[in-house]
């Protein structure tokens, strides 16, 4: 009688704590994604972020090149960046395109085109709430926990170190290895095709944001020079700048080139990203004014 009693209270806790576990998750769950141990996570995370909170003002969408751009490096408030390490600025934006609500401002990269849009990330930041909350108490649990406790800083409590950083002088690293190694991938790859593709689905996707009432502007970040005069750096912006001729839609990104540094000639290093990403709020602020 006494292991009877004892399993029917086992089989009530643990049916409580389930329908507690699927409340949860159907009240404060929506669109969070449980972390998983590969190179992703920071991208799970990231895009987990952005459909579980309150839609922001501005978006960056990009590549590994714009996710340098640390959100706290900005000083204009509600600005997030989506941009995914390793990926393409494409499939950020696509999945901002498939939300019921816009932000008001997109930044799209247009340094790296060559990459195939993620369908899969796609289908999955981009289907609400097709899943049935009920079965995913667990992974929204573990989900909303890593987003507690690793939220980015604020600007206002990043301020004190970029002022410290933004004050001292460019690093000396010696990047020329790496930079050479850089030319010669640069050098090999053709991105032609991939390039026309992703033109074109941003031109697209442009339309139906406007449409909407958002507004879209693309923007480039600089490379060390000799990755700008590469192969695949050259046939992505002729390519661009052919599908966007018009000036207006692009961000005019203004830096003391001397003053910036690349770990690799691709990535700018900590103290050249605050320096860019304090030049690209100065162009979106003259570019709103003129459009």
């Amino acid at each position: 009688m006494s292991a009877a009693r004892w399993l029917m209270k086992c089989g009530v806790a643990a049916t409580i704590v389930l329908i507690a576990c699927g409340f949860a998750t159907a009240r404060f769950g929506s669109g969070l994604q449980m972390p998983a141990t590969t190179t992703r996570d920071g991208t799970l995370i990231t895009l987990s972020r952005y459909l579980r909170e309150p839609v922001p003002d501005i978006v960056l969408t990009g590549s590994s090149i714009t996710f340098r751009l640390k959100e706290e490096y900005f000083a204009t408030p509600r600005m997030r960046n989506l941009a995914l390490a390793g990926g393409s600025p494409v499939t950020g934006l696509e999945i901002v395109a498939n939300q019921p609500r816009l932000p008001g401002t997109i930044l799209v990269e247009a340094n790296v085109l060559s990459r195939p849009i993620d369908a899969a990330l796609v289908e999955r930041y981009s289907r609400g709430d097709a899943e049935p909350p009920f079965f995913r108490p667990v992974r929204a649990a573990v989900a909303a926990y890593e987003q507690r406790h690793h939220a980015p800083l604020t600007y206002q409590q990043a301020a004190p170190e970029l002022h410290r950083l933004i004050g001292q002088p460019p690093s000396e690293f010696d990047n020329r290895i790496y930079v050479d190694r850089a030319v010669q991938q640069f050098n090999a790859e053709d991105p032609t095709a991939a390039a026309r593709s992703n033109a074109k689905r941003i031109g697209e996707l442009i339309q139906l944001l406007e449409q909407r009432g958002a507004r879209v502007f693309l923007f480039e970040l600089p490379y060390a020079e000799p990755i700008e005069g590469s192969r695949a750096a050259a046939i992505t912006r002729e390519i661009i700048h052919a599908a966007f001729p018009d000036s207006t839609r692009w961000l005019s990104i203004e830096v003391n080139r001397s003053e910036l540094r690349w770990a690799d000639g691709v990535h700018l290093d900590e103290r050249s990203a605050v320096i860019v990403s304090q030049a690209v709020e100065r162009a979106l602020a003259s570019a709103r004014a003129i459009r």
